[in-house]
């Protein structure tokens, strides 16, 4: 009786090719960031991220438009937009072709909800909860503003829709949210709305804070208010879970990190506050 030939083991060629492909997207995924210099993941290009950010924008405001709870209070409006501008202008002077971007921040009437964002391409909104119930002064309520711009600025929408795509989370959300909404979107588009619901990196958040406290200095804000701010953060934090920090979660050395850059930000602000600051139109 022959004893049976051992099976032959099966080159796992399809598997390496599949690997090999995956790093070859990878890599050809990667760029630099024109504000930070450092490499992002981008399968998606920023123009691209920006044409579906134009429409998860208004997909993601139509139900409180349609209840007027988009920029109903004027004063609230005229303050928000005031700042904006300010800020958006020191943006362009980073990124000059920023100024072709559709700039718009809106305000949505919520008491409850604290927390504030940006899309690719200039899309924003903020909500009133976080101005209420931290209670902003001006230059605080500059270094969100001036924060979010920056995320916009350094392309990291862009980037968290990349990884979004990479990892199926867009896929995933979908099925999870968008059929029980009914919310008809492009492929593209519920990435981008995806991409604001992740939560930033430590290191977008590292960049966020140092061009937005810059970005507000240059406006002429003060730049203390940065550390004041997530001061109040962590107070509020303390009591309940602001939407705020699911997508901008705050390590502990945030407030120290803040408060050294504020010293090297001190002479920008003074500068701004010695001329005229100009504006960038934003809707």
């Amino acid at each position: 009786m022959t004893t049976p030939a051992a099976p032959r083991r099966r080159l796992a060629w399809p598997g390496a090719l599949m690997l090999l492909a995956a790093f070859a997207l990878f890599l050809s995924g990667c760029t630099v960031n024109p504000v930070t210099g450092r490499s992002q993941l981008m399968l998606v290009s920023e123009s691209a991220a920006i044409s579906a950010s134009r429409q998860a924008y208004v997909e993601m405001l139509a139900p409180a438009r349609e209840e007027g709870r988009i920029d109903s209070d004027p004063r609230v409006k005229q303050r928000v937009q005031g700042i904006t501008e300010r800020v958006v202008a020191q943006a362009v002077r980073y990124r000059p072709e920023t100024a072709e971007w559709d700039w718009e921040m809106s305000v949505i009437e919520d008491p409850d909800t604290v927390n504030a964002f940006a899309m690719a391409g200039g899309k924003m909104a903020i909500y009133t909860g976080i101005i209420d119930q931290l209670e902003l002064d001006d230059d605080e309520l500059a270094q969100i503003i001036g924060h979010e711009i920056a995320h916009a600025l350094s392309a990291h929408s862009a980037e968290k829709m990349s990884v979004a795509l990479a990892s199926n989370l867009a896929l995933a959300t979908y099925a999870a949210t968008g059929e029980r909404s009914g919310v008809a979107l492009t492929g593209a588009a519920l990435a981008a709305l995806v991409a604001v619901q992740l939560p930033n990196s430590r290191q977008m958040e590292a960049e966020a804070d140092q061009i937005g406290i810059e970005l507000a200095a240059r406006a002429g804000y003060r730049p203390e208010a940065a550390a004041r701010l997530w001061g109040k953060m962590a107070e509020k934090a303390a009591a309940s879970q602001p939407v705020f920090l699911s997508t901008h979660p705050a390590p502990a050395s945030r407030q120290r990190d803040l408060a050294a850059l504020a010293e090297q930000m001190q002479p920008l602000y003074e500068e701004a506050r010695r001329g005229s600051v100009p504006t960038h139109p934003v809707r």
